[in-house]
């Protein structure tokens, strides 16, 4: 008695001879189908004569049911899966769902952003995507300080309607509390550009807002930027070339420094704000014979160059400052009248610290 592997075997061949007769094969496929039947016979040990089928049910009508069964059980699968996600809410989802965003509206209301935030998430959960209900999920979670989740629903609601404004408006002001000024400014611009007509009023205060702070920071990177400049260079241990602050008169240069250039300046206006707020420093300053004899040839070196009798600092110019930096001494009280160092200054905060 044949196997199921021999009758399987049979019923190939019986394909093949039939495929011999039907005008499926040219001349030369025949040939080549010949001797793969004479192969199959002798590898599974069976008669070619045998192929001749008992009944009506040949290898491929049996294939054509198979074929038929695979594609009745596909086909239902397929249309459940394209069915589920492609759903459409039902009318009763839908006024649930609104329902439950009106209950949302009234919790923001009362300021109660957790209640808010759940009842628009059961509304996301009938009617997933919904623009609006993702944009007043971001607008609770802004209220309750969560920017981080404010954006990701105000960003997804752009996606899913660009033209939807106040998703603009929340992710603007959810970049903007996450320090994002640059992106806040871009999502207000968003905003105005799909309101049309210029903008809303709080769509453009919104984006000025924003691009204020953007050109507020980077004018900080230029502040910065300048400081380092001019620490780095100047005289010994930092401080500024004070001979180029008063004007960059040597011994002799000739005449007076522009005051009103080395008041414009901010490093000399500190030193001098230190000095006025400070008596004992100014005392311990004059008390250098340095500085007594620059003040000497400031007060009477210009009746010097008229004529009279010349100063220390011949001929009524201005000090050689480049050279009085170098004395450490000077370098020294200079840094304290600058950066507030020094014991003169310390006793003056006190005060200061005593009156508050």
């Amino acid at each position: 008695m044949a196997t199921t592997k021999q009758r399987l075997a049979l019923a190939i061949i019986d394909f093949l001879n039939t495929s011999l007769t039907d005008g499926t094969l040219t001349e030369d496929e025949r040939e080549s189908v010949e001797i793969a039947s004479n192969c199959i016979s002798e590898s599974f040990k069976v008669d070619p004569t045998d192929a001749t089928p008992k009944d009506s049910q040949s290898l491929l009508g049996i294939y054509g049911v198979y074929e038929k069964l695979q594609s009745a059980k596909s086909k239902p699968a397929a249309a459940s899966s394209a069915s589920a996600s492609k759903a459409e809410p039902t009318d009763e989802q839908k006024k649930e769902a609104e329902a439950l965003k009106s209950q949302g509206n009234s919790a923001v209301a009362a300021k109660d952003y957790g209640k808010a935030i759940e009842l628009y998430s059961k509304a996301l959960a009938l009617i997933p995507g919904n623009p609006i209900f993702l944009s007043n999920r971001a607008a609770a979670y802004s209220a309750s300080k969560d920017h981080e989740s404010a954006r990701a629903d105000a960003e997804a609601a752009v996606a899913a309607d660009p033209t939807y404004t106040k998703a603009w408006s929340r992710l603007g002001l959810a970049k903007f509390a996450l320090g994002d000024a640059q992106g806040s400014m871009e999502a207000y611009e968003q905003g105005i550009k799909h309101e049309g007509s210029g903008g809303s009023e709080a769509m453009k205060k919104g984006y000025e807002t924003a691009k204020k702070r953007v050109d507020e920071l980077a004018k900080d990177d230029g502040d910065e930027d300048e400081v380092a400049e001019r620490g780095a260079g100047g005289a010994p241990g930092g401080m500024p070339d004070l001979a180029s602050m008063f004007g960059g008169g040597g011994a002799g240069g000739g005449g007076m420094p522009d005051l009103s250039s080395i008041m414009s300046n901010p490093m000399f206006a500190s030193m001098a704000q230190n000095l006025m707020s400070n008596p004992d420093a100014l005392n311990n300053i004059m008390s250098n014979p340095r500085i007594r004899e620059m003040a000497s040839q400031f007060g009477g070196g210009g009746a010097g160059g008229a004529g009279g009798a010349p100063g220390a600092g011949s001929g009524g110019g201005m000090p050689d400052l480049s050279s009085l930096m170098q004395d450490p001494s000077i370098a020294e009280m200079a840094r304290n009248m600058m950066g507030g160092g020094g014991a003169g200054r310390g006793a003056g905060a006190g005060r200061g610290a005593g009156g508050q």
